[in-house]
């Protein structure tokens, strides 16, 4: 697939690409990732300076507009930089349930906020018995006079300690697995009760508990088709996201691998010029370029999800992506020797963000079986 930048986007992504190359190196995200907080608020400024964070919100609601395809140069720049802000949980995934489901009102409110960064919103909706099924919801929403409260547990919320506000899907009706009987409200993160916690690759990730706890319905909450597209909305749009940013963290890997086999030498060569692993490499570019072209078909999904292929796009690209960033960064390793696995490089943590990225939204397998289930359809 041809996919070539217009010059908004190349612009954007080369201002972006300097600013982290001169403030987010290795050793400055590593500080960040043993501080108290696990990401930095003088990085997000930055961030919502350059208008990163207004990237896919509206111009009406003060954003910068733009689409799944915009952000792709986004998303894999913050790949390779091996980002811990709170992007993907706010300016993509709330941003987008906001956009889907929020009545005008609150996208005034809200969105303008979002878009210059001073709000910051984390999405709460993978649930512990989910096991990847995207609209499997057991929280449940009451009516308890003329407010809604909220009962049951969220167990994966990116940047949970880093939130303002919170979208949580909750169930009115009906069963975990129906798609009927789905809403959206919206909860104040001082009205939340969390239990922070880091995944693998160092990202702030939190479960957050519900008991009784006082929600504001995002939009209208007895419209439930309205909410079940939304929620598919936001995924699809988080699936698109992590795919470029899978991407960008396989350049990542790549490149450190490159630059390491031709300046190490082993018994008076460089190891670079040895046979077996000068077709690793090849190997490992070969599967970044498949990566890249997949890439940009899930973010092509997203951006016409009424096209005829877009719904086994988005898994399918999913699929192949997890599969080569996952073998690529063992390579990598593999080819580092012991150094790979250290704490102190970069290439170990590549592979960790991997790991994170692959099951967020659904891993290798789940992506598969939804292939085959959209295939016999």
């Amino acid at each position: 697939m041809q996919f070539d930048l217009n010059e908004d986007q190349q612009a954007l992504a080369q201002s972006l690409s300097r600013l982290l190359d001169d403030h987010y190196g290795f050793e400055q995200r590593r500080a960040i990732a043993h501080s108290p907080a696990g990401w930095s608020e003088a990085a997000w400024g930055q961030l919502a300076a350059l208008g990163v964070t207004a990237l896919g919100i509206p111009e009406a609601f003060g954003g910068l507009g733009g689409s799944a395809g915009d952000r792709l140069p986004v998303m894999q720049a913050f790949g390779r930089a091996l980002l811990l802000e709170p992007y993907l949980a706010s300016s993509v995934l709330a941003a987008t349930a906001v956009l889907s489901a929020g009545s005008e009102a609150q996208k005034d409110r809200l969105l303008p906020a979002l878009a210059d960064g001073s709000l910051r919103m984390a999405w709460a909706h993978d649930e512990a018995q989910a096991r990847h099924a995207p609209l499997w919801v057991e929280t449940r929403a009451r009516r308890d006079g003329d407010r809604w409260r909220l009962d049951g547990a969220k167990s994966l919320v990116l940047h949970a300690g880093a939130a303002n506000s919170f979208v949580v899907s909750a169930r009115v009706s009906g069963q975990p697995a129906d798609e009927d009987g789905l809403a959206l409200f919206l909860v104040d993160a001082s009205d939340a009760k969390l239990r922070p916690f880091r995944l693998i690759d160092d990202t702030p990730s939190g479960e957050l508990l519900l008991d009784g706890t006082v929600a504001e319905p995002l939009g209208d909450a007895s419209h439930h088709a309205r909410a079940a597209a939304a929620i598919r909305a936001t995924v699809a749009a988080g699936t698109a996201a992590v795919c470029a940013d899978m991407v960008g963290t396989m350049e990542a890997a790549f490149a450190l691998t490159t630059a390491y086999v031709n300046t190490r030498k082993q018994f008076g060569r460089l190891i670079g010029e040895y046979q077996a692993l000068r077709h690793r490499v090849a190997e490992m570019a070969v599967a970044l370029e498949m990566a890249r072209s997949m890439a940009m078909a899930a973010a092509v999904a997203v951006d016409a999800p009424t096209s005829d292929s877009a719904a086994t796009d988005l898994p399918r690209a999913k699929l192949a992506i997890g599969r080569h960033a996952r073998a690529l960064c063992q390579q990598a390793i593999q080819s580092h020797g012991g150094i790979g696995m250290t704490e102190e490089y970069a290439v170990g943590h590549c592979l960790r963000r991997i790991h994170v990225l692959d099951q967020l939204f659904g891993d290798v397998d789940a992506q598969a079986a939804r292939l085959v289930h959209l295939t016999r359809l």
